[in-house]
């Protein structure tokens, strides 16, 4: 059954946002405008928080720096997804000491899924005197206050709140006027052994589908060409709501909007990934022919002990009927080596099942454990040394089957939007096609937000290179 969706007022927003007016005042007395430094780890979920928090920040008069040692406000947004993850948060923390004894008064603050554990916020509390406030993503709307009741009391301030809601009106500053992220739903009810998204982020809340159509009409009016739809699991949306509209339905929506851009998304869950889907995608001129399919293991074993609700046969039963609507269709996958348990058997099985796929990209992983997961709790009788040796294996293959992918573009004419610079003489613009292939090309930077024609030339393991078609 859904659970209660909560919304926050939007006279509580605009308390915030006025809240921020005052900050404004505050720091302007001072005549210098001050500078705010904005880390964040781990997913386009936490970038697009991160996008809320400049915006907070600049209605409060900062502006942006990413050199620790010139700002006013630390903002480190973090990610719990793995502990290599955390441990590099921990390191970077603890090296703010060194900034704050340089600027008296500087304040750090830590928020995300980190420190929404109990136990991490524990340890930040005990062992990182330099950290002056810790928030969970459930209070970032509250972000203005908390920072301000930092700055008139001088005291630490934890707010580690379960309260799930979602949150309109936050103003945001976006880096960049080509690709932008819109959050269209927030939470995970999917509980999958390994992960520990759903205990930090909350259930899943969808936004109103008016509300996530207003923003990309707004984006598009901007000038952004490139709109990723973002959520846990977006084949999910609408199922908390009482409008009949699913992700499907909010695609179309979208693709609605008169101007020429691109609509992405992830992440699908292979559960909730349907044959109407795959059709929308195809008729939907705007919406790019890629999706992100994390399959996790090739293995019905392990796909029961990872709590994955489809097995290897309905996951490449879907890949078939969204090649059949999408034969260009491009698909990248996640897959963690070393789930307790895993034997030789179940890891051929991923090998096998990799073959049959051939995906264009693969983000490999070995096996993080996660306190507070069932999977933590489960024996594990494999060293790391072995789950390497399978890791090795699986990234060769990766690399190979990408390798093979991309020597197919070669010669080929492919439509691209050029989107930065690579900060390299000789391919010195970057691009990408409607599937998502990275494009190296020679060009003059006013090519950037432009969709063009682009021959390819040239392929490795990881880009395309081309060259631009008059």
């Amino acid at each position: 059954m859904p659970i209660e969706r909560k919304v926050i007022e939007a006279e509580k927003i605009e308390a915030q946002r006025a809240i921020c007016a005052e900050i404004f005042e505050r720091v302007a007395a001072d005549g210098q405008r001050p500078l705010a430094m904005v880390d964040t780890y781990g997913c386009q979920q936490n970038e697009a928080d991160s996008e809320k928090l400049r915006g907070y920040l600049a209605e409060m008069g900062y502006g942006f720096t990413m050199d620790e040692f010139q700002a006013d406000v630390v903002v480190i947004n973090t990610c719990a997804v793995r502990e290599h993850a955390e441990m590099r948060v921990l390191g970077n923390v603890g090296a703010l000491t060194h900034a704050k004894k340089a600027r008296p008064g500087q304040i750090v603050a830590v928020c995300g899924c980190m420190v929404q554990q109990a136990h991490m916020a524990d340890k930040i509390k005990r062992s990182y005197p330099v950290v002056d406030l810790v928030f969970g993503p459930h209070e970032l709307w509250r972000f203005p206050e908390l920072l301000r009741s930092v700055m008139e009391k001088h005291k630490r301030v934890f707010a580690i709140d379960k309260d799930e809601a979602v949150a309109e009106g936050i103003p945001l500053r976006r880096d960049g006027k080509v690709k932008a992220w819109l959050s269209i739903m927030y939470g995970c009810n999917n509980f999958c052994t390994y992960c520990i998204v759903p205990y930090v982020r909350g259930r899943e809340r969808s936004r109103r589908p008016e509300d996530v159509v207003a923003e990309a009409k707004a984006l598009v009016a901007a000038g952004y060409k490139d709109i990723t739809l973002l959520g846990q699991n977006v084949n999910s949306y609408g199922k908390d709501l009482d409008c009949g509209v699913d992700f499907a339905d909010l695609i179309r929506q979208i693709n609605d909007i008169p101007g020429d851009f691109l609509i992405r998304f992830m992440t699908s869950h292979p559960k909730d990934a349907t044959e109407k889907l795959f059709k929308t995608m195809a008729e939907c001129e705007k919406c790019a022919h890629h999706i992100h399919l994390p399959v996790q293991s090739g293995s019905d074993r392990i796909l029961k002990r990872m709590n994955r609700h489809y097995d290897r046969a309905k996951y490449l039963e879907e890949v078939a009927v969204a090649r059949r609507y999408m034969p260009d269709l491009v698909i990248t996958t996640d897959i963690i080596v070393g789930f307790p348990d895993e034997t030789e058997e179940d890891f051929a099985e991923t090998l096998s099942l990799c073959e049959a796929v051939r995906y264009d990209a693969m983000f490999t992983f070995i096996y993080s454990k996660r306190v507070g997961t069932p999977a933590a709790t489960m024996p594990d009788p494999y060293t790391r040394e072995q789950k390497q040796v399978h890791f090795d294996q699986l990234t060769e293959l990766a690399n190979r089957i990408s390798g093979e992918k991309h020597r197919e573009y070669e010669g080929k004419t492919v439509r691209v939007l050029v989107d930065g610079e690579t900060g390299k003489e000789e391919y010195n613009l970057s691009s990408r096609t409607n599937g998502g292939r990275l494009v190296h090309l020679r060009g003059d930077k006013s090519l950037i937000g432009q969709f063009i024609d682009v021959r390819i030339t040239a392929s490795n393991t990881w880009a395309l290179y081309g060259e631009v078609q008059e």
